[in-house]
């Protein structure tokens, strides 16, 4: 009897776990080496070339190959560096970027973990990314990683308070941290629409969040060789790029259900409604993920004082001011919701 009790108590709810961790884990990482495909074919269209075309046909399994090649190469690790810490770094960014899929609601009661405090844990999770990345820089003892490293920490904090005005903004009209609520309270109106400003001030510090360009300066190619992963190599360089490609889908995923109403569909009529939420989801992602592509395929790289300049001169003031402005509306015309 015990044996059984022990089984139904703990065997069978961690199985479960495993297995809902597993079945959102592996469509992100196998959508990370499609994102990368989709990056290269969409800026060599950009760029009237034709992008990776023979492996596989119309070179999809290309993003494979690379991985299979990176994954064969020795793993080289500075004699000079910490290793441990060396070796650390890329699994914690790459554990972070995954963790804050356990709250996003793919559909109505499609969730791993429904919390009351999900948009909070998300900017948690998010701002957590950058211990990896300074720890790779001051574990490699090297002059670039360093650099790049103190270059990312500063441009992901500058970029974070203005996040986190945005998120408050959002929070002011929908009245609870629950990101399955605040994708609920768009079914009328997307909140893009009133909130366009703070929609744009968004994606844009997004993009500085997951150090893409135009913001990519902690990996400068020109003046830091490759930034604060310039003396990986193999599985631990792999390590590195799929957490900043998850990061991009996991920011690109925020925006969604912030702005653009999760996997609500754009009008509550026939063809749009009966296609299924999660489906909505997914495209949705991927067009702010095209987003992402269009701008490093489009935007000059942005000099490191102009970076800190929009941050805190432009960014910072102007969400503040939209603060005031949304808590004002609300309270003026009595539209404040019930559980603030």
């Amino acid at each position: 009897m015990s044996n059984f009790s022990y089984l139904n108590d703990l065997i069978i709810p961690g199985l479960i776990i495993i297995a809902q961790i597993l079945a959102v884990i592996m469509p992100v990482l196998i959508s990370v080496a499609f994102l990368v495909y989709a990056e290269r074919k969409v800026l060599a269209l950009i760029q009237l070339r034709k992008g990776p075309n023979v492996v596989g046909p119309f070179g999809i399994f290309q993003s494979f190959a690379d991985a299979l090649k990176l994954l064969t190469k020795e793993n080289i690790i500075p004699s000079g560096s910490n290793k441990i810490v060396f070796l650390l770094a890329p699994i914690i960014t790459m554990v972070l970027s995954l963790a804050g899929w356990a709250v996003i609601p793919f559909s109505p009661n499609l969730v791993i973990s429904d919390i009351n405090v999900g948009i909070m844990y998300l900017f948690a999770v998010s701002s957590l990314g950058v211990y990896g990345i300074i720890m790779a820089g001051w574990a490699s003892n090297s002059q670039y990683p360093f650099l790049g490293a103190l270059r990312s920490a500063a441009q992901m904090v500058s970029y974070e308070v203005s996040i986190g005005f945005v998120i408050i903004t959002v929070l002011l009209c929908v009245g609870s941290l629950n990101l399955s609520k605040i994708v609920e309270a768009q079914e009328t109106v997307w909140f893009a629409i009133p909130l366009l400003p703070m929609f744009i001030i968004f994606f844009i510090s997004a993009l500085a969040e997951t150090n893409r360009l135009p913001f990519d300066l902690p990996e400068d190619e020109s003046t830091l060789v490759a930034g604060f992963f310039t003396e990986y190599s193999s599985a631990s360089f792999v390590l590195f790029f799929l957490g900043e490609y998850a990061s991009m889908i996991l920011m690109s995923a925020m925006t969604v259900i912030l702005f653009l109403g999760g996997w609500l569909p754009p009008f509550d009529i026939f063809p749009f409604n009966a296609i299924p939420g999660i489906l909505w989801f997914i495209i949705k992602i991927m067009f702010i993920l095209f987003l992402f592509i269009w701008v490093r395929g489009t935007f000059p790289r942005y000099r490191y004082d102009q970076l800190m300049r929009l941050g805190w001169k432009i960014f910072l003031p102007l969400s503040l001011l939209w603060v005031v402005i949304t808590a004002g509306f609300l309270t003026y015309f009595d539209m404040i919701p019930d559980s603030i």
